[in-house]
């Protein structure tokens, strides 16, 4: 057991993971209670190697998302803080707009019911018939489409990056934590797999994939398991065929947003994700398998009950993993002109999904509480666009339980 001594700290808050989420909380907290002393452990040799830095790099405008819902709110406050941060710093950013297209009839009452919750959420929709589209999008072909003006593209890692430096924390890498200790007034300590020792009075979890785990070293159980799906990527070999950014009406039933055309900062042209199960939760290809990881998704009753309830959305899924003529297929219905040879391999991300015990995807941010910890169980997409307003509100929970310790 790692020993807490009574009284003697390292930091006021120590925070786990190093990902654009735990670096918006330490920011966050330094810049709410100037002073504060905040350290961040990260098990990798720098920030931001995770879900932050393997998207697609969208600063989502927040229009897919219930409203009143913590996405949507912190989401559309996010994108235009998340622009503003970028313009002041310096780093890469763009805001060409998107378009959601349908291209099929059944899809028209989603797409039209997309427009009303977005203008319910306060964003600028214009709602384009067929021939619209070419104005935006010449290769793009549909029955129907949005314009969402609002959405934009960034550098992710660039501004965790620069969240870790202006945030003025303690930023630690390599620091895997294994083992943590909490007992009633001696806050808490955390053992590292180099077997460094690290006390604080308050823990904030932000590991993503691992939140769970840290949440269950921690003594509290979290209700839910991280169930980890690959998105897998292409690359436009010829980027001029699409100028900003093209989606697909999303499926309501489903947290994925569907095969999309991304254009990032960078000029290139991103083409995915595919959703399929991963073998680890750093699975980032097939040959990765973990089997202690597996076993532990396995043994999650919640996982039995999502397969048997979305078995047929998952075949379609792992069909278009193994072929690419299958994936080509779910590309054209967007853009007809590409072809299989347009295709080139990117890297994938894994999507850290949590899922409840009766197999409910968990659709919206999560963040629990626990004594002298608070737990971001939760924060897949749109959290790297939403992570300033994310950071601030677990930077307050965490200044409260703070308080409620020196008390």
């Amino acid at each position: 057991m790692v020993q807490v001594r009574a009284g003697v700290y390292d930091c006021d808050v120590l925070v786990v993971g190093g990902g654009i989420v735990g670096l918006s909380t330490a920011f966050a907290i330094t810049r709410a209670a100037p002073g504060t002393r905040v350290t961040v452990l990260e098990k990798e040799p720098g920030p931001a190697r995770h879900q932050t830095g393997r998207n697609s790099g969208v600063v989502h405008s927040g229009i897919y998302y219930r409203p009143g819902s913590l996405k949507a709110r912190y989401a559309v406050r996010g994108a235009a803080e998340m622009i503003k941060f970028c313009s002041e710093y310096g780093i890469p950013h763009a805001v060409p707009g998107k378009l959601i297209v349908a291209t099929e009839r059944a899809e028209l009452p989603r797409l039209h019911a997309l427009a009303q919750r977005g203008r319910e959420n306060g964003i600028a929709v214009r709602e384009l018939g067929a021939a619209q589209i070419a104005e935006y999008e010449p290769e793009v072909r549909g029955l129907a489409a949005i314009q969402v003006a609002a959405t934009g593209i960034c550098d992710f890692v660039a501004v965790a990056r620069r969240l870790g430096e202006a945030s003025g924390a303690e930023l630690r890498h390599g620091q895997d934590v294994v083992r943590i200790d909490r007992r009633p007034g001696r806050g808490v300590a955390v053992r590292t797999r180099a077997g460094d020792i690290v006390r604080g009075k308050v823990l904030v979890n932000c590991a993503g994939l691992h939140c769970d785990r840290i949440a269950r070293l921690a003594g509290d159980e979290p209700d839910m398991r991280i169930v980890p799906f690959r998105g897998e990527y292409y690359e436009l070999a010829r980027p001029g065929l699409v100028n900003g950014l093209v989606y697909p009406v999303p499926d309501p039933a489903f947290p994925f947003l569907g095969v999309h055309l991304t254009r990032g900062v960078d000029g290139g042209v991103h083409v995915g994700p595919n959703a399929v199960p991963a073998l680890a939760r750093e699975g980032y290809r097939w040959g990765v398998v973990r089997p202690r990881e597996i076993a532990t998704t396995l043994s999650w009753p919640g996982t039995w009950h999502m397969a048997r309830r979305h078995w047929r959305y998952g075949a379609g899924e792992l069909r278009r993993s193994v072929s690419r003529r299958a994936f080509t297929a779910a590309v054209r219905r967007l853009l007809p002109v590409v072809r299989e040879d347009d295709l080139v391999r990117a890297p994938a991300g894994v999507r850290a999904q949590a899922v409840l015990r009766d197999g409910t995807l968990v659709d919206d941010f999560l963040i629990k509480e626990g004594p002298r910890a608070v737990h971001v169980l939760n924060a897949p997409s749109p959290a790297a666009t939403a992570s300033l307003p994310i950071g601030r509100e677990v930077a307050r929970r965490a200044l409260t339980a703070l308080g409620e310790a020196g008390r």
